[in-house]
């Protein structure tokens, strides 16, 4: 998506975050700043803010901010953000509008990539796809009828969370598998399996029918017309591709199966890109961003 407007997206994660002006699809300033672990919520929200300001300009128009836990939809309170402890319940979308005097929105991390794959990447192509994380952690956004799917706590998509085997999906299809499983992790893994290492090449075909089950899981949940798989464990694609794909063939309805596509995402930053995306989203909404409570 081209677009003149210049819109922040800010990555909040559990050791950093990052903020980033975006403009045309493309990051054109970027601030960085650690998240300490301390007692006082305040010290982040402050750093948070420092941050913002470094890429802040007069023509920014909105704040889009994805976090690793739950928002409540509405009021932009987030809840239990487990890589920051002292963030129990911080009313950071007030927090925000009231510092920068611009619209600003806040969703999970997965919901923001969801969001970034929609105006920035893959699912330009698509009005009803699924957003599916496979890194640290496994969840997913969900776009239907082109705007991300409202609910009231950013937790729709949770698949990783349902049980499977004896743990959750999260387990079998995130990073998780390989440092739980076989004690080595994801990146190791893949510098073996480009060597051709036989044993790396199975995990991965182990991890790709895990996989396959998530993928099955959300088929029959939401039916999408496509599934794009992003996180750090994407970047193995073509390890896992062919035994995923072997085993989603055992799919009850085949006929879905021919209308589906499933890809991993080609996008950088996607991250604050899909933050930033957020703005996009509510002005698809027909939510008239100059009148939202800021």
């Amino acid at each position: 998506m081209k677009t003149e407007k210049e819109i922040i997206g800010v990555d909040l994660g559990g050791t950093n975050m990052r903020a980033g002006l975006v403009k045309n699809g493309e990051i054109i300033d970027l601030a960085n700043g650690l998240v300490p672990k301390v007692e006082d919520p305040q010290i982040v929200i402050d750093i948070l803010m420092d941050t913002i300001r470094k890429v802040m300009t007069p023509q920014v128009e909105g704040i889009g901010i994805g976090v690793p836990g739950l928002v409540e939809s509405q009021t932009g309170v987030v809840y239990d953000i487990q890589n920051i402890p002292s963030w129990k319940e911080v009313p950071l979308k007030a927090i925000l509008t009231e510092e920068f005097q611009v619209p600003v929105f806040v969703h999970n991390d997965a919901s923001c990539f969801a969001s970034g794959e929609r105006y920035f990447g893959e699912g330009q192509h698509y009005d009803d796809f699924v957003g599916l994380i496979t890194g640290t952690g496994c969840g997913s956004g969900i776009i239907k009828n082109g705007h991300l799917m409202q609910d009231q706590n950013c937790g729709a998509g949770e698949f990783g969370m349902i049980p499977y085997l004896h743990h959750n999906y999260e387990y079998y299809c995130s990073g998780q598998f390989f440092r739980r499983e076989y004690n080595i992790s994801g990146q190791k893994l893949a510098a073996l399996a480009m060597e051709k290492d036989q044993k790396a090449l199975e995990i991965f075909e182990e991890y790709g029918k895990h996989l396959a089950k998530v993928i099955m899981a959300i088929l029959f949940s939401v039916d999408p017309k496509a599934i794009i798989i992003g996180g750090s464990v994407a970047h193995s694609y073509e390890y896992y591709q062919k035994a995923m794909h072997d085993e989603i063939k055992t799919f009850p309805y085949q006929f879905v199966l021919k209308k589906l596509v499933i890809k991993p995402s080609r996008m950088k930053e996607i991250a604050i890109l899909g933050a930033a995306a957020l703005y996009f989203n509510a002005l698809n909404e027909n939510t008239q961003v100059s009148e939202l409570n800021y």
